[in-house]
Parts: structure tokens; C-alpha cells; sequence
């Protein structure tokens, strides 16, 4: 499952700076698959062409969001999702909508981050 942050967030920024896919994202500031990444160019995600240096528009206005399609839970990083562990409300929590095994999060670190 990817993380997401619930609307008790309070605007911290604590989570931010931990992530390390950069996938964390201030409400309002759109989001690149570049950011943080070492994507850089057209990429294929899921059989769908997308621009790793397209700004996309912002997912959350209120408060912080992460991006579902660049959250690993940390795997392949950490033994536990880094904004969970900082987070001083406890909004960090297990998205249910968008359920991922622990393989398919390493194969997306592993397309986050190509070596």
C-alpha cells in the first residue's frame, strides 16, 4: 500500500524532508516524477507514456500529499515509512485504496530510482 496523509495534517513539514522519493509534496506546489528520481525523460509507467518533467497539478490545496505513484512505503530504503515515524499527529497512515505488495513497491523503487 502507498501512504497517504489524512486531513489532520497540520502543516508540519516534518514528513517532507524524509522521503526519500521525494513524493511528498507542500498542499498547493505541483509534483514531477523527476523530482528526487532519476527519471528524467518519457518514461513508461503501467504501459502509459508519461514526461518525468511535466509539472502536474497539485493533489491536495489544505494540507501535505504524497503521490501514490512515487510512495514506496520506504521499501528497499528504511525498515518503516519515514513520514509515519516523524509524523506528530499521526496522519501518516496506510492508503487502502492503492494496495501494493512489497514487490511491486521494490520494483517501483527500482523504476524511481534506475542504477
Amino acid at each position: 500500500m502507498a501512504i497517504k496523509i489524512t486531513d489532520e495534517c497540520i502543516n508540519c513539514g516534518a514528513c517532507e524532508p524524509e522521503c526519500p522519493n521525494t513524493a511528498i509534496y507542500e498542499s498547493g506546489v505541483g509534483w514531477k516524477f523527476s523530482d528526487g528520481t532519476s527519471l528524467n525523460s518519457d518514461e513508461n509507467l503501467n504501459g502509459i507514456e508519461i514526461d518525468s518533467n511535466k509539472e502536474n497539478p497539485p493533489k491536495e490545496d489544505e494540507f501535505f500529499y504524497i503521490v501514490t505513484d512515487k510512495c514506496t512505503e520506504c521499501n528497499g530504503f528504511y525498515d518503516e515509512p519515514q513520514c509515519a515515524a516523524v509524523c506528530p499527529v499521526d496522519c501518516c497512515i496506510l492508503d487502502e485504496d492503492n494496495v501494493e505488495t512489497q514487490d511491486e513497491l521494490l520494483t517501483k523503487k527500482k523504476w524511481l530510482h534506475k542504477d
